[in-house]
């Protein structure tokens, strides 16, 4: 499974706060939730990731509370894969749930420029920044999350599973 976009690139403790604000958990449509991801870094990040990107951040992102709406915003607005130095568990966890692919990768928030190309290989937990011409490694993830994603999340692959619609 390999995803490629343009890099947008954040620093360390990037919270659930920050990535979706708590004035707009009144709604559960994830369209709404997606125009106003990350909008107190950077105003104009939803226009910037409706062609889809991949957002690198630095050490701690998705600290703060569990909102599963941090993630749900950021895959609407077209983020394809969230590249960090390591994340907070409970937003790791609920990235994989909802079908976010995530990978931690030591040294990524300095080795990658806004704008780079990337290309990330899943399976191999490998990054190719296109741009530069180098390779990265990731943390490779483990076989049943790499099912859970590309079933499209926790729910998805649970329905497979058993066999539902």
């Amino acid at each position: 499974m390999k995803i490629a976009g343009k890099a947008i690139v954040f620093g360390d403790d990037i919270n659930t706060d920050v990535i979706i604000p708590s004035k707009y958990l009144t709604t559960l449509d994830p369209k709404e939730l997606a125009k106003h991801a990350m909008e107190g870094m950077d105003p104009s990040f939803a226009d910037k990731a409706k062609e889809g990107i991949i957002l690198v951040a630095g050490k701690n992102f998705g600290c703060g509370s569990s909102r599963e709406q941090a993630p749900i915003a950021l895959k609407y607005a077209g983020v394809r894969c969230v590249l960090a130095e390591f994340f907070a568990r409970i937003f790791y966890r609920n990235a994989v749930n909802i079908g976010l692919p995530v990978l931690e990768a030591p040294g990524v928030s300095k080795a990658v420029n806004d704008g780079d190309f990337l290309t990330v290989n899943l399976e191999k937990g490998e990054i190719l920044n296109e741009t530069k011409g180098e390779v990265m490694k990731a943390v490779r993830l483990p076989e049943f999350i790499l099912e859970i994603l590309k079933d499209g999340g926790l729910i998805n692959h649970l329905k497979k599973k058993i066999g539902g619609k």
